[in-house]
């Protein structure tokens, strides 16, 4: 099969954002008198849209309707000031999607991060490369594993689901990539470990990101081995 586009996930994907959305969450916890949680609690955190992120790190007696909403706005105050004092790249994204645009190959993002936050964060970290489409979590859209998302972005690159390729680092986005009918890669350097992304579902896994170029053809047609960037 030969892939012509990728759908990567974000955060934990593209970004290494736990720091910031650790830091934020725990603001705003420690602000309503909660406790908070260490850093590597948020890679089982994240991944499935604010409300869920809030209801998650809440004591189980505090989960009510009013109080994730409350703590939902303040941490989108929080976060909106402070999403990029730590937020980079993983080592090796660039070179990835430098050598997957020089092969012709199409690039979007879907996220389940509000909207907005994934526009500014695509435009603040990854303006270097072309992205045909970007899209994160809008209102009255259901939310990944629902393939909505994908199958939309497949549309608006006049591709068939098949010739797309997905990359993410949950298995929501193992799920999201099978249930649109799109090939799914596990980003084994990201939030989630390489056996719970072998358990949802993943096709492969990418040890590091110049390793999903093996996946592509260069323009001339030629196989490219793994972890041949350009």
């Amino acid at each position: 099969m030969k892939y012509r586009a990728v759908i990567f996930d974000l955060d934990g994907t593209l970004l290494d954002t736990l720091d910031d959305l650790a830091d934020a969450a725990n603001r705003v916890l420690a602000d309503a008198g909660l406790p908070v949680h260490p850093r590597n609690a948020y890679r089982y955190f994240v991944g499935n849209g604010l409300p869920m992120l809030i209801r998650r790190i809440l004591p189980q007696d505090r989960r009510g309707d009013e109080e994730v909403g409350r703590l939902s706005l303040a941490f989108r105050e929080d976060y909106g000031q402070n999403w990029h004092v730590k937020t980079k790249l993983y080592d090796g994204v660039a070179a990835m999607l430098t050598g997957l645009r020089g092969r012709g190959v199409a690039l979007a993002v879907l996220s389940n991060k509000p909207d907005d936050f994934t526009r500014i964060c695509v435009r603040r970290f990854l303006g270097g490369w072309r992205f045909e489409v970007v899209l994160g979590q809008r209102s009255g859209v259901p939310k990944k594993p629902d393939p909505g998302g994908a199958l939309e972005i497949a549309g608006l690159l006049d591709l068939p689901p098949e010739e797309i390729l997905y990359l993410g680092d949950s298995d929501t986005d193992m799920k999201t990539a099978r249930a649109a009918g799109m090939f799914p890669v596990g980003a084994a350097w990201g939030f989630r470990t390489a056996e719970e992304l072998r358990a949802s579902g993943a096709g492969e896994l990418a040890g590091r990101p110049e390793e999903l170029l093996g996946f592509f053809r260069d323009r001339d047609g030629r196989e490219v081995n793994n972890g041949d960037a350009e």
